[in-house]
């Protein structure tokens, strides 16, 4: 039977490899991935960009085993996902979506969400770390509080740092960033992106990236297109390149120049995809189950 995954040492996140992996959808020949291999070291950060349709979801739902390779391994610390049990995988992966889905309950239940056991401690320390403990305790009920149907009683910001906390909460040694602040305008990005440095910090990332600039500081960029990696490297190497990367990095920089920041940004460079948020955040709910 499959056994329970090991991951080496939590607090520094686990190695994520992909090997020759090739992945079609059920009767889709063009879609998907022919064979892509890249290794994430543990506590690395690693983003994936492409157009619409490149294969970056894809690899996400892969690592989740929402699919199974088609061929190609997937190893996370050295071990074969398709090994281990889905429980102990998913519950080794977090994940902050572009559209978290939110319960019609108070703010405690939606972020005791990422672990139905932590104590009121550990919330108090998630919803810290993840910058809206002021907000909480500011509101008439504190966390009693009724989130709305699909938290529509919170904004886009803090709807994300309730996934952010829920993901603190959840304590993984991977974290996916599944287009995690692209439906925020670039303030509340901006002010998000200390939040996302607290749940990254010491485990490995993997970030599925729409705005280019959220990026620039990783330890490695994996540009798809058409399901192949078509440029891999750091961002100063990429630009070297002058390729696709270098490209859509321009357009984006020249875009946000003529943009009014109070704008939501709607570029459709490299990664332009503004799909809406059903499919990560089925990986949400999937991830967190567990």
């Amino acid at each position: 039977g499959a056994k329970a995954l090991q991951v080496k040492d939590k607090n520094c996140g686990a190695s994520i490899e992909f090997e020759n992996v090739v992945f079609q959808y059920p009767g889709e020949k063009t879609k998907g991935i022919h064979g892509i291999s890249f290794t994430c070291k543990a506590g690395s950060k690693t983003a994936i960009v492409g157009h619409t349709g490149a294969g970056k979801t894809t690899v996400s739902r892969l690592l989740f085993r929402f699919y199974n390779v088609t061929a190609g391994k997937i190893k996370i610390d050295g071990q074969d996902i398709s090994s281990v049990t889905q429980k102990t995988l998913r519950g080794s992966i977090g994940v902050v979506p572009q559209d978290t889905v939110l319960f019609n309950e108070s703010i405690r239940h939606n972020i005791r969400y990422g672990n139905q056991g932590a104590s009121d401690e550990e919330l108090e320390t998630a919803a810290r770390n993840a910058n809206i403990l002021e907000f909480i305790l500011s509101l008439g009920k504190q966390w009693e509080t009724h989130v709305g149907e699909r938290g529509l009683k919170l904004s886009g910001g803090e709807k994300q740092r309730v996934a952010i906390a829920r993901c603190l909460l959840k304590d993984p040694p991977i974290v996916v960033l599944d287009e995690a602040t692209s439906a925020l305008d670039s303030i509340t990005e901006m002010a998000i992106q200390n939040a996302l440095s607290n749940l990254t910090r010491g485990r490995t990332q993997l970030v599925i990236a729409h705005r280019l600039s959220t990026i620039q500081d990783s330890d490695q960029i994996i540009v798809l297109k058409d399901g192949l990696i078509h440029e891999k490297g750091t961002h100063q190497e990429l630009m070297q390149l002058d390729g696709e990367y270098a490209k859509s990095w321009n357009a984006q920089t020249k875009d946000e120049e003529e943009v009014d920041p109070e704008d939501k940004d709607t570029d459709e460079a490299i990664t332009g995809d503004n799909r809406s948020g059903t499919e990560s955040s089925s990986i949400e709910l999937t991830a967190k189950e567990q």
